[in-house]
Order: C-alpha cells, then structure tokens, then sequence
C-alpha cells in the first residue's frame, strides 16, 4: 500500500522527531523537508529513513557536518552496524537560513534536491518497501514534512508556469536558484467550478514583492500554502488576494503592533480592520511560518503553523473573479502552493 490515501503531513514536528511512513516508499515516491538551520554551538543534523523506530536500521542517512567548510555524509545502518560513509564536499545549507529538502525516491537511488537544486543521489542498500519511518534530529526548526506521489497522478492539461526569462510574466525572479514545479493529483472542485492544475513555485528565496496568477478565481475547494521566513529586522510583510485593483483579502502581520491585520480595499478605499486572535501573535521575527489560506463557502481559513488563527468572512462574493496573489515586505519566500483542497494525498 501506497501512502496516496493515508499518509498525513507533518506540521512543526517537535525535534528529534520520529514518525512513520504509511505503507512505506515505493518508487515515484517525494518527500519534502521544510524548515531552518539552527544557530548553534552544535553542527549537524540528520534525515533518516528508517526500518523501524530503533535506528538499527536506516535505509539512508541524510547528515550535513557543519565542521571545516562544510560538508554532508551519506550512509546506511544495517542491524546497527553503519557502512561505508558517501561524503558530498560541497554544504548546501547555512545557519539560521531556511531550505527545502526535496527526496525523489526512485528504483535505484534517492534522488536530493536542496531549494531547488539537485544536489546528490545516493543508491539503495536496502529495499525501498522496507522503509516506514522517518527520523529528523539536531540543529534544526522544521515547518512541515510532505508527501507526495508522483506515480498516482491522471493525465492532465499541461500545467502555465511563469519563467524568470519572461519579460511580462508577472512572477518576477532575481535568484537563479532553480525554479521547481511540482504537479500532484487534483481532486475535482465543488460543483460547476472550473478545474485547473495544481501549482507549486520553490526556490531559495524569492524576490519581493512575489507575484503568481490565480487562474479561475479562489473558489470553496482551493487553497493557498505559503511558506518562508521572518527577518530579524522584519516590521511587518503582507498577503494580498487580489481581485484586479480591489483587494479581497489583505492579511497584514505588525511586529511593532504586534497584531495580524485583515481588511479589504474596494474602489481604493480600505473597510474595516480585524485584528482579533485566539491567543498570541503566531509569527516570530527570525522564525520560520507556513501560512495555510483555505477558501470556504462564506469566508477564508488561515491556519499559521499548523494552529488555526481566524476566519475572515467573504466581503467580496465573486470569488472567481480573484485573479492574483501578491506576497511583500521582510520575509524571506521559499515556496508558494495553489491547490484544491485535497491534492497532498493525506485527506
């Protein structure tokens, strides 16, 4: 059994975190590690896929050594004795700096990509199905672990995906960090409204302000996954559903306010503003955020690292006329998600 129906995403996992693989990997298998680097008098941290919770064996260790100018081991334990050791001497990774980790898991090897670039492969050892833990440990903050399945997709329309290289795309790139576009399964809206693929933009980071089209409009079903870091210095960024000039949803996180403002603009003229939180200010200047936007039948969802914060109710009824996301101020952007509500697999 595949993990396409079972397997759930990992939200802010406590670390050392360990947690299981449902129906373990197979090929066409991607998982996704988003997080931080610690500052720390310590220098490492590991991935592990594991056979089991004791660590006696782990299929592939995944392990950067801040030590010299930085380097990552390879290797696996097979009944608690380690192999010989693959070193990449090359450090992808730098403290207090975000990263996604992307593992491509393939007949053969698993296949790393470091934000957005292919970094390494390493060859089995160990036979993929007898994988069914992941382990992550040491000096890092993880925002969420992802699953996909590449395999377990239809045919589907061909996906638009804005390049940096394009004069009047309005997705705008200074990093040449590669772009990745991933396409997962979608699971059809709500009645009579319209499907169009799924989009991921990741990359280190992001000039800002970010802009990305939202074809069809942000519809009941749809859902907007954004993900990045605060600055140290940061005094506020924002996060606007744009319908043309007018602004459906402004969502406005104030460090010197210490509030999270909501509000709409329609004919350039604001309405009324809504700071209202179930406790603290979710956001941490330095840390990293996943911010979660799910479009509902009266209102917007916006869940920040996991915990549910507040619903703002639709002051615009036309939802498909909502034509674009805009993402600015002091953050650093890592990744951008536009799906239907159902696309990781795990509903």
């Amino acid at each position: 059994m595949s993990f396409n129906n079972t397997q759930h995403t990992y939200q802010n996992p406590l670390i050392p975190f360990s947690g299981p693989i449902h129906g373990g990997l197979q090929d066409g298998h991607e998982v996704i590690v988003n997080g931080s680097v610690l500052y720390s008098f310590q220098k490492r941290f590991s991935v592990n896929f594991q056979c089991g919770f004791d660590g006696n064996n782990i299929a592939f260790h995944f392990n950067p050594r801040f030590d010299d100018s930085g380097y990552v081991v390879c290797n696996t334990k097979q009944y608690g004795n380690w192999g010989p050791e693959e070193r990449k001497m090359q450090m992808p990774f730098q403290k207090g700096m975000p990263f996604e980790i992307l593992f491509q898991v393939e007949s053969t090897a698993f296949k790393v990509m470091v934000n957005g670039n292919h970094f390494l492969q390493y060859q089995h050892r160990i036979p993929l199905h007898q994988v069914d833990t992941i382990s992550i440990d040491g000096i890092v903050k993880v925002s969420y672990i992802n699953f996909q399945n590449t395999r377990f997709i239809p045919v589907q329309p061909s996906c638009f995906v804005h390049h940096a290289t394009t004069a009047k795309a309005p997705l705008r790139f200074k990093s040449k960090t590669k772009k990745v576009f991933h396409d997962v399964h979608s699971v059809p809206p709500a009645a009579n409204a319209p499907v169009f693929p799924p989009t991921v933009y990741s990359n280190q980071f992001f000039s800002l302000p970010f802009y990305a089209p939202i074809f069809g409009g942000f519809y009941p079903s749809r859902n907007i996954t954004i993900s990045g870091t605060i600055l140290l210095t940061a005094d506020k960024f924002t996060i606007n559903l744009r319908c043309g000039q007018d602004i459906a949803f402004h969502m406005n996180p104030r460090f010197k306010e210490n509030a999270v403002v909501r509000n709409t603009q329609i004919n350039h003229s604001w309405g009324s503003e809504e700071r209202g939180l179930p406790s603290f200010m979710p956001f941490i200047r330095g840390q990293a955020f996943m911010v979660l936007i799910k479009c509902e039948i009266n209102c917007f969802k916006v869940t920040v690292n996991g915990q549910h914060q507040f619903d703002y109710n639709h002051r615009m009824k036309n939802l498909s006329s909502i034509d674009k996301l805009e993402v600015s101020g002091d953050i650093q952007l890592t990744t951008v998600q536009l799906l239907p509500v159902c696309n990781f697999f795990f509903c």
